[in-house]
């Protein structure tokens, strides 16, 4: 096992692990931790934690120590340059002229390296640039070109639904989405309306997807042929979050109606031709076809046979309540192996009630009274006579017998 503390270096950032060396580490702290990069602040999103040693990659980074009040100070006076760096660094661009759009610029803890992160539509060549801010800054100077997704991260914002944007709140990584998710979930393909405030696709469509897809492998497709309870038809809409369709009947062409997805039965699904031969059932039979929800649904078998009977007009019997000492018995036969089944109850009541021997008698076992008298117990296969064993004696080897002579 290993012990780990989990470190963001941004708010709504991914979560990186490193080595606490046996400090004991609060959510919410700040620590001053090595990475890749040099010494780096960060805040604690997940306290020491105990986690198996493969799923932590070697060789884990060690946590230098707990924030002080100076590394607080040092990031403060650090948030002060970016942004007087911010401003030199647009003045350079525009000098130079540059199709670049600046997005947020970064000091290390150390306060030798800048990061510039822009946005572009191509490529740059930004080499008078980098020499132009090294010279006003007298540091290492890295220019990063990243994409809109990752400048609405950074700046983040509010969605359309009217809450901060889910990237710059908890998405640790974007995920891939495409237009096929919003034909799924039958969106405007208006792309004003499905696409966020980077302009691309909004992230929130990959949260339903699974949801409908499982619920899209149960519905019929547009332009199926199916059954309803008031007749034959095509359907023309389905919603996937309801589950209902609406069918354009054949009898009732300009007024359509709307069915749950357990009033139908698909004849064919998807487009196509009428099937061949195909004849509509009976209004009675089509009748059948009606919606079962969960509340009027039978929970057990002995329900689901007394609604079929109460469709079908015939009242069911009245269940008679079995003896408590009668279900225990059944059980205990039902546990044990190779048990048989029980007689019906009929017939036990059929079974004429033998007479009770007294209580001082004890009652004969009928195999041991019918060897008393020396006939057969009943149930016994008749004994076979053993017949008696020949036995043979075989003479040592190397011995014959002698032949007499005459």
């Amino acid at each position: 096992m290993t012990e780990i503390i989990g470190v963001r270096f941004k708010s709504g950032g991914k979560q990186y692990y490193f080595d606490p060396r046996g400090q004991q580490v609060e959510e919410g702290c700040g620590v001053v931790v090595e990475t890749s990069r040099g010494l780096e602040f960060g805040t604690c999103a997940q306290g020491n934690t105990m986690v198996e040693d493969e799923a932590v990659v070697q060789p884990l980074r060690p946590m230098v120590r707990i924030a002080t009040q100076r590394d607080l100070d040092t990031v403060a006076r650090n948030r002060e340059k970016e942004k007087t760096a911010f401003t030199i660094c647009q003045d350079k661009i525009a000098a130079h002229g540059l199709d670049m759009k600046l997005v947020e610029v970064e000091y290390s803890f150390e306060g030798n390296k800048i990061l510039f992160f822009f946005t572009s539509e191509g490529r740059v060549d930004f080499r008078a640039l980098v020499k132009d801010l090294a010279g006003v800054f007298h540091a290492r100077i890295e220019l990063r070109q990243i994409g809109v997704r990752d400048e609405a991260k950074m700046l983040g914002g509010l969605g359309i639904c009217g809450r901060p944007l889910c990237c710059a709140s908890f998405l640790d990584e974007f995920l891939p989405v495409s237009i096929k998710m919003a034909k799924t979930q039958n969106l405007s393909l208006n792309p004003t309306k499905i696409s966020g405030t980077c302009g691309r696709l909004m992230c929130c469509l990959k949260y339903e997807q699974g949801a409908y897809e499982d619920a899209a492998k149960r519905m019929p497709k547009n332009e199926s042929f199916v059954e309803t309870p008031e007749g034959v038809g095509t359907v023309s809409q389905v919603n996937l979050l309801k589950e209902t369709v609406t069918v354009r009947l054949e009898e009732q062409p300009d007024s359509p109606k709307c069915f749950h997805n357990c009033e139908i039965c698909v004849v064919r699904n998807g487009k196509g031709k009428r099937p061949e031969g195909y004849v509509a059932p009976p209004p009675e039979e089509l009748a059948k076809l009606r919606k079962v929800t969960p509340a009027e649904e039978p929970r057990t078998l002995t329900e689901s046979l007394n609604a079929s009977l109460a469709d079908l007009g015939v009242s069911a019997p009245a269940a008679e309540e079995e003896p408590a000492s009668r279900r225990r018995s059944r059980n205990r036969r039902r546990k044990s192996a190779g048990a048989q089944a029980e007689p019906p109850a009929q017939e036990q009541q059929a079974k004429p009630a033998t007479q009770r021997q007294p209580k001082g008698e004890e009652r004969p076992k009928p195999a041991e009274q019918a060897k008393a008298e020396g006939g057969q117990a009943p149930g016994e296969k008749p004994a076979e006579k053993k017949r008696p064993r020949r036995r043979y004696h075989r003479k040592p080897k190397g011995e014959r017998p002698q032949e007499q002579s005459q």
